[in-house]
């Protein structure tokens, strides 16, 4: 049974890219960035391309970044190609989430290039230094970062787990659900193991108490709580005989009071009386004056009648 010709071609296409990938490495114009020579884009300028081999638009660009390649020497930069399947941990420190995914680096600073993807644009774009006017890649997201840094061991530590998937159900021949079962017991595992890692570290730096300092800070802190309660009461006691003092001071008040009140009562009393006494005289004074003269009065009658 014979194939049609669009599916030759179709399967033509993959290998001629990979040839001419291949061509272009030899002639040292497209550097083949991995793990372990990826920080050589640190210094100078790079322009750089992820791409996996499985992506139909990487595909689709690989001949027109291979001819960009052949630009390198006369634009003095470097031009690289990363293939995630390879190094997964550069697509996590990239931060790589579509493909293809184009990079431009300059002494450090990396930028992501969002121009058209033809050879004249990527020339345009480094010969014009179109490059100044992309803002660069926050500090925090620098692939040269600690950070950045961690999630590339995620990123290969995902890859190793499909790989292992893979081979369990390929090539054993294991169902999918006992793939499923075995990671979630080694991730229940894998977090006991961690969670007593962590309790082991924090006994480690905050070491757990003795019974007997235990029973001593109980003991100071019994003790200081009686003390707090005895100057508790001290202070009760003290309020009830000021309070008691300032009540027989007020009862003292009131006697003095009294006394003076009845002082005054007394005095006025005898004022009084005083006074009556003095009205009496003046009254028998009088009388007596009274008597005298009516007295005098009849004996001038007298004797002018014997006369």
């Amino acid at each position: 049974m014979s194939r049609s010709p669009g599916l030759k071609m179709r399967n033509v296409v993959p290998f001629l890219a990979f040839f001419l990938t291949l061509n272009a490495l030899a002639e040292g114009k497209l550097n083949k960035i991995e793990e372990d020579n990826w920080q050589e884009l640190l210094t100078g300028e790079w322009m750089v391309e992820f791409f996996a081999p499985w992506c139909p638009a990487c595909r689709g660009l690989q001949p027109t970044w291979e001819d960009f390649a052949g630009w390198s020497e006369d634009l003095d930069i470097g031009i690289g190609q990363v293939d995630v399947t390879t190094s997964p941990g550069l697509s996590g420190r990239f931060m790589v989430t579509a493909l293809p995914t184009i990079f431009h680096v300059k002494d450090g600073v990396f930028r992501q290039y969002r121009g058209a993807r033809d050879k004249d644009s990527f020339i345009s774009f480094v010969e014009d230094k179109k490059w100044t006017g992309v803002e660069p890649i926050s500090s925090w997201k620098s692939p040269d970062s600690l950070q950045m840094s961690l999630v590339s061991y995620f990123f290969k530590l995902s890859m190793v787990l499909r790989n292992v998937h893979t081979t369990l159900t390929e090539d054993y021949q294991m169902p999918y659900w006992v793939s499923y079962v075995a990671f979630a017991v080694a991730t229940i595992l894998l977090g006991g193991i961690l969670g007593l890692i962590l309790v082991c570290c924090i006994d480690c730096v905050y070491p757990p108490r003795r019974d007997d300092e235990l029973h001593h800070h109980v003991q100071q802190a019994t003790r200081a709580d009686k003390k707090d309660s005895d100057a508790e009461e001290e202070d009760e006691v003290e309020e009830l005989e000021g309070s008691q003092d300032e009540g027989e001071e007020d009862q003292d008040t009131q006697d003095e009071n009294l006394s003076q009140d009845e002082g005054e009562n007394s005095q006025d009393e005898g004022n009084s009386q005083d006074e009556a006494s003095q009205n009496s005289q003046e009254e028998g004074s009088q009388d007596e004056s009274e008597n005298y003269r009516s007295e005098n009065k009849s004996r001038r009658r007298r004797a002018r009648k014997a006369d």
